[in-house]
C-alpha cells in the first residue's frame, strides 16, 4: 500500500466532507423540508451533480464496465436513453410534482387512489432499497477498493476478509453521512465527487489508449477498434444479453420509472428552488448521460484488448485490473476517493429516501398522525441506520453473479420497478384506473415477473418480461376497474411550495438531446 496512494485518498476525501460542511453548516435540518428537501433549495447544477452521482455508482463503474467487457457497446442503451427520460420527467412529470407540493411519490398515490395503496408502495420501495440497490453498490465499492489499496494482502488475510471489512468501514462512513447530513450535505458533497467521478473516470481511458497508442490516442483507438469491432455495435442481436427490440418494450418503461417516478432521483428534483432549476438539472443529467459511457462502457472495452477473455468468468473484477494497470501510483488514492464518493453518493441518497418515505409515508400515517417534525427526523435517522446494518450484512451474498453485478440488479429492479411505474403512469393518464385496480395490478405484476424468472423461468429476455408485465399490469387495472370504479379524483395543487415558471431553454435543450441520441445509434448502429 503506498503511502502517496493513502495521503491523497484521505486528503480528497477530507476536502469533500469540508465542502459539504460549510455549504450546510448553517441549515435547519430540524424541519421535514430542511433534512428531507434540502430546505427546497437546490439550484440545477446541484441537481445535476446529485442525480449523476445518485445513479452512477460502483455497480456501474465495476457492474457496466464489466458487462462492456464482455458484450460491448450495446449496453450504452441504459445510459443514453435515459436522456429521453428525462426530457419526459423535465416536461410532463416534475411541474405536476411541484405544482402538487409533493415529498415523496408515494404521496401522490395518495392523492390520485387512496391511503391504502400509498401504504404498499411506500413498503415495497422500502424492501427494494434492502435487498437490491444498497447491497450492490456496498459490495461493488468494496471490489474496487480492495484493489487499489490490497487490503487482504497487507493485512494478510482472505479476499473475502478484506471485501468483509471494507464493505463494513464504507457502510459506517456512508450511514454517518446520511443520518447526519441530510439531503442537503448528500448533495453538495456529490458536486465534488461528480467533478471527480469525470475527472478519474476519464483518465483511465485516456491514459490506456495513450498507453496502446505509443503516445497517440488515436492511434491506441484505432488499435482498440481493430482488435474487436464487433464490440463497438450498439445493436444486440436477439440472443445477446442486451437486444436492440428491448429498447422498444420494456427498457422504456423501466427508464420512465427509474428517472420520472423514482423517489431516491426525483428527491433532489422536489428539492430544488423552483421549476426553472429543476428543469435544469434534468436536462443537464440528460447530456450528462450521454457523455458517461466514456467513462462506464468503455473502459470495459479498451479492458477487453489489454486482458482477451481472461476475466469471462469473473468479469467484475476487470475494471479494478485495468485501473491498477494504467492509473499513476500518485493518482490511486484521488481515484480510490472518487470511487468512496460513488458508493457513498448513491449509498447516501437511497438511505435519504427511505428515510423519506418511512417517515412520511408510513410512521406520520400509520404509526404516529401527530407527530413533530423533530420526531420525523429523529425516526428518518433511525431508519437510515438500520437500512444500512441491514445492507452491510446482505452485501456479500450478491457475489458471482452469473451476468455480472450490473446485470443481476437490473434483474431483482424488474420485482419493484415495473408494477409501481404501471401504477403510477395509469393513474396520470387513464382517470377510470380505481385504486382496487392498482392495489390488485401491483400483487399481480410481482407475482408475475417472480414466477417467470425464478421459479418458472421462461425463455423470454428479462426487459422483454418487464414489457409483457406492464400491459398485464394494465389489462388487470382496467378489468379490475370496470367492476370496482372509483370517482374520478381532481389533483389539486396542495399549496405552491416554489415558483412554477419553466425554464424558457428546456424545450431546445430538449431536441438537442433528441438528436444526439438518435445520432448515436445511426453512427455506432452501422458498425
Amino acid at each position: 500500500m503506498n503511502t502517496l496512494t493513502i495521503i491523497t485518498f484521505v486528503g480528497f476525501t477530507l476536502l469533500t466532507g469540508a465542502y459539504a460542511y460549510f455549504k450546510t453548516r448553517k441549515e435547519n435540518l430540524e424541519t421535514q423540508e430542511g433534512y428531507f428537501l434540502g430546505g427546497r433549495s437546490l439550484t440545477g447544477i446541484v441537481i445535476a451533480a446529485s442525480m449523476i452521482m445518485t445513479n452512477i455508482s460502483t455497480e456501474h463503474l465495476v457492474g457496466m464496465n464489466g458487462s462492456a467487457y464482455k458484450n460491448g457497446f450495446i449496453i450504452v442503451a441504459w445510459e443514453v436513453t435515459s436522456a429521453l427520460a428525462l426530457i419526459v420527467a423535465a416536461v410532463y412529470f416534475v411541474p405536476r410534482y411541484l405544482k402538487m407540493g409533493l415529498t415523496t411519490i408515494p404521496e401522490y398515490l395518495e392523492k390520485r387512489f387512496d391511503t391504502v395503496t400509498r401504504s404498499m408502495i411506500s413498503l415495497f420501495l422500502l424492501v427494494s432499497f434492502a435487498v437490491t440497490l444498497l447491497p450492490i453498490v456496498l459490495y461493488t465499492g468494496a471490489i474496487n477498493i480492495e484493489s487499489i489499496f490490497d487490503i487482504s494482502e497487507v493485512l494478510q488475510i482472505s479476499k473475502e476478509t478484506g471485501l468483509w471489512m471494507t464493505i463494513v468501514i464504507v457502510g459506517v462512513i456512508g450511514s454517518l453521512y446520511a443520518v447526519f447530513g441530510g439531503l442537503k450535505a448528500v448533495s453538495f458533497s456529490d458536486v465534488i465527487y461528480g467533478y471527480g467521478l469525470f475527472f478519474g473516470g476519464l483518465m483511465i481511458p485516456v491514459l490506456a489508449l495513450w498507453h496502446i497508442g505509443d503516445g497517440n490516442m488515436l492511434t491506441g483507438f484505432v488499435k482498440v477498434f481493430e482488435n474487436s469491432p464487433e464490440k463497438f455495435s450498439v445493436i444486440g442481436s436477439e440472443d445477446s444479453v442486451m437486444p436492440f427490440s428491448t429498447l422498444f418494450t420494456g427498457l422504456i418503461i423501466n427508464q420512465l420509472y427509474f428517472w420520472c417516478m423514482n423517489q431516491t432521483i426525483v428527491q433532489r428534483v422536489l428539492g430544488a428552488k423552483n421549476l426553472e432549476e429543476a428543469q435544469k438539472g434534468l436536462l443537464f443529467t440528460g447530456l450528462a448521460k450521454i457523455l458517461i459511457p466514456f467513462v462506464i462502457v468503455l473502459p470495459g472495452v479498451i479492458a477487453f484488448y489489454y486482458f482477451g477473455e481472461q476475466y469471462y468468468e469473473e468479469q467484475d473484477s476487470v475494471y479494478p485490473a485495468l485501473v491498477k494497470k494504467v492509473m499513476p501510483v500518485a493518482f490511486l488514492g484521488f481515484f480510490a476517493a472518487v470511487i468512496m464518493g460513488a458508493v457513498l453518493s448513491t449509498f447516501n441518497a437511497v438511505l435519504n429516501s427511505a428515510s423519506t418515505i418511512f417517515s412520511i409515508d408510513v410512521y406520520k400515517r400509520m404509526i404516529d398522525v401527530n407527530a413533530s417534525d423533530k420526531k420525523l427526523v429523529v425516526m428518518g435517522k433511525l431508519t437510515a441506520a438500520i437500512l444500512a446494518i441491514t445492507s452491510i450484512i446482505a452485501a456479500p451474498f450478491v457475489a458471482n453473479a452469473p451476468e455480472g453485478l450490473f446485470q443481476l440488479l437490473q434483474q431483482l429492479n424488474g420485482i419493484f420497478f415495473i408494477p409501481i411505474a404501471s401504477i403510477i403512469l395509469a393513474g396520470f393518464f387513464f382517470p377510470q384506473i380505481s385504486a382496487a385496480g392498482a392495489k390488485v395490478s401491483l400483487l399481480t405484476g410481482f407475482l408475475f415477473y417472480v414466477t417467470c424468472i425464478y421459479i418458472y423461468p421462461v425463455d423470454i429476455h428479462f426487459i422483454h418480461l418487464w414489457g409483457i408485465e406492464f400491459l398485464l399490469n394494465l389489462a388487470v387495472m382496467f378489468a379490475v376497474s370496470k367492476f370496482y370504479p372509483q370517482p374520478v379524483m381532481e389533483l389539486q395543487p396542495s399549496r405552491e411550495v416554489v415558483e412554477l415558471k419553466a425554464w424558457k431553454y428546456t424545450k431546445p435543450f430538449a431536441i438537442f438531446l433528441v438528436i444526439i441520441t438518435i445520432g448515436i445509434y445511426i453512427f455506432l448502429g452501422n458498425i
